[in-house]
């Protein structure tokens, strides 16, 4: 492997001259600067990671925390929308990215302690339960963290705006003449919350009925349960309208358990998504639901952390980032 010491022997300066040369410092002659870097290229001198993360005290490592409860990993296609932009503006600034885990080779360890032990200049943290305790161990720590859809006093986070898209869609469907909403939600967390809160609002502000009985939790990514709760509220002696389900992937099989149950989807009983899922979009009916700009979120984390990592000065008002999103109008919401 070629070393620092063969390019200076190669170029005949000092191992000081040829440092200064590859970091691009003014106090190199010009000459000497483009010949020292030239000849690197040449024989493919890397500089030594471990080296330079000493020198310069940064790794441009980024650890990314994403521990979801439907354990769907990458093929949960909202997170993975997110990591997807999120990795391609951190690359560009020339960030590696480094999955962080509660394990070490054979040993358990926390989120913290694998994140010294990869020592990442920062964290995204998405698609994790926040109120354990080693989430907010993490987040307590002094690095560098940016979170998604999770807002906390002092932290920084970027968010879809989960209430505006309930409202929106909620206030589409009660133009539709419904007026007997139901709302299967996801697990306990503050996106839920948002969500949950969100509906009863709207639904009060326009004077519409809130029935507890038709509010029934269920959990994100879960078909199966999500047909269960479907047949529950069908088989209500007064069962809803239009059903509000807490992911496309929900609302597809909510459709299927209608079917079943004699019903036709779309006409009969309305059905609402949550997400835009590119590849649902594709089925037909073409189902309404409330797409979240999942690039604009991760482009928006990246530029978050890059700027805390740069250390520039953040006004509070500018620790969080809200982004919106677009109501599809879609074709499972009748038009009473």
């Amino acid at each position: 492997m070629v070393s620092i010491k063969d390019i200076a022997r190669v170029c005949g300066v000092s191992t000081a001259t040829v440092s200064k040369a590859l970091n691009n410092r003014e106090d190199v002659n010009p000459q000497t600067r483009e010949r020292v870097r030239e000849a690197a290229r040449q024989f493919g001198y890397l500089p030594n990671a471990m080296a330079r993360a000493l020198k310069t005290n940064k790794t441009y490592n980024i650890g990314v925390l994403m521990v979801d409860k439907a354990e769907s990993g990458l093929r949960h296609h909202f997170f993975a929308s997110i990591l997807d932009s999120f990795k391609v503006t951190m690359e560009q600034n020339g960030y590696d990215l480094t999955f962080i885990s509660n394990r070490i080779g054979s040993q358990t360890c926390s989120y913290y302690e694998h994140c010294m032990y990869r020592n990442v200049d920062g964290v995204l943290a998405a698609c994790v339960d926040f109120s354990t305790p080693e989430v907010q161990e993490l987040m307590a720590s002094g690095l560098p963290v940016v979170s998604v859809d999770y807002v906390s006093d002092g932290n920084y986070a970027v968010a879809s705006d989960n209430a505006e898209g309930i409202r929106s869609a909620v206030e589409y469907v009660l133009r539709k003449g419904h007026s007997r909403l139901a709302l299967i939600y996801g697990e306990d967390s503050q996106v839920t919350k948002l969500r949950k809160h969100a509906f009863v609002e709207t639904l009060k502000a326009h004077q519409c009925e809130v029935n507890e009985e038709w509010m029934l939790q269920g959990k994100y990514l879960h078909p199966e349960l999500a047909a269960e709760l479907t047949q529950k509220l069908l088989a209500m002696e007064n069962p809803p309208e239009c059903i509000f389900y807490p992911d496309d992937v929900c609302a597809v099989s909510g459709m299927e358990a209608i079917r079943n149950a004699g019903y036709e989807p779309g006409r009969e009983v309305s059905v609402v998504g949550y997400d835009g899922h590119p590849i649902i979009q594709m089925l037909e009916p073409h189902l309404t639901t409330f797409r979240q700009d999942t690039e604009l979120i991760g482009t928006n984390a990246a530029e978050l952390l890059l700027r805390i990592l740069h250390k520039d000065e953040i006004p509070d008002s500018e620790r969080i980032r809200s982004v919106s999103g677009k109501l599809l109008e879609g074709e499972t919401v009748a038009q009473l």
